[in-house]
């Protein structure tokens, strides 16, 4: 049996079983279930977007592309796209990112990144070195 089909046998059990508690305890639990889907689908589409733009991304001849800084850039646009989803609040872009927040917060001390989403000195630096590359 695939893990889809055990995922959604076990929100079918948690749906009858919250079907017992209440017509209103059902809406809720669907409404915060659609949220979540939909959160994940975001979170989803924007990585297959940046898997995408690294499969198209044809580096220039006699230049390498440096890990460190490719990871960095990766990880600041996901963190800038969970920072503008939820309002600049880190507490739920933590959540939606599936990291602690406190790991969140030292990268974006670490990479510099503004909270309201604009891009900072550091990322303008990175991108500078790659285009003098």
């Amino acid at each position: 049996m695939s893990s889809a089909a055990i995922w959604r046998n076990d929100v079918l059990a948690s749906a009858l079983s919250s079907a017992q508690a209440g017509q209103g305890s059902i809406l809720l639990r669907e409404a915060t279930l659609d949220n979540r889907l939909d959160a994940l689908r975001d979170v989803a589409a924007t990585l297959l977007e940046a898997v995408d733009s690294l499969r198209t991304a044809q580096p220039s001849r006699g230049h390498s592309i440096r890990l460190q800084a490719e990871v960095q850039r990766f990880e600041t646009d996901l963190i800038r796209t969970a920072l503008e989803r939820t309002g600049g609040n880190q507490a739920r872009a933590a959540r939606l990112l599936g990291v602690k927040h406190t790991t969140l917060n030292a990268k974006i001390k670490r990479y510099k990144i503004r909270c309201d989403g604009d891009a900072d000195e550091a990322g303008k630096v990175i991108g500078e070195r790659e285009m003098a590359a």
